[in-house]
């Protein structure tokens, strides 16, 4: 019997100072029994950075044709494309060809500076395309905070993000590996 995918439900108050952005969002997120708390978490950091009305979780880790989160315009055409961890070029290079802006997060220390090290000269010529790496510490730090109802206030200035939930503050600050040219 296959296992199913475990609802978590978040409840997030982002003021993202950096973009004039303030609004809440009741998500529903459906965790995946291959994914840990961790990529969970990245997830949401990742939709806080990139919040926006029509930004959306996808079947991601269930299917291979999909991001973790999108952003779509009203043709149905991508906006933006958000891969967490670390897809493989051939993932990177589709989505470059599908979407205006393609972002990936990483979270995994080592072996994600071993994965950026390896892929980094063969995405350098995507100019759509932004990778950021959010520091291994502070994600495993706001993985101690998940549980099946989340309530998280959010701000993001300056590039930072900080998360705050039971009695705690997470300050997460993602290093850019690669900025997407404008």
């Amino acid at each position: 019997m296959a296992l199913k995918a475990t609802i978590f439900r978040v409840e997030l108050n982002i003021s993202d100072i950096d973009r004039n952005y303030y609004h809440d969002h009741r998500l529903t997120i459906a965790r995946h029994p291959s994914e840990n708390d961790l990529r969970m978490m990245a997830r949401i950091v990742a939709f806080v950075l990139n919040a926006h009305e029509d930004l959306v979780f996808t079947q991601g880790v269930s299917s291979g044709d999909e991001p973790d989160l999108w952003r779509k315009d009203l043709s149905g055409n991508v906006e933006v494309w958000i891969e967490i961890g670390q897809p493989d070029d051939k993932q990177i290079r589709k989505a470059c060809g599908r979407a205006k802006e393609v972002i990936v997060y990483t979270y995994s220390g080592n072996s994600a500076n071993a994965w950026w090290k390896k892929i980094h000269a063969d995405l350098d010529r995507f100019k759509n395309l932004s990778v950021i790496n959010l520091p291994t510490d502070a994600m495993q730090e706001l993985a101690t905070l998940a549980q099946r109802t989340m309530d998280f206030p959010c701000t993001v200035q300056g590039g930072e993000v900080w998360v705050s939930g039971r009695d705690k503050t997470v300050k997460i600050s993602p290093v850019r590996w690669k900025e997407q040219e404008r």
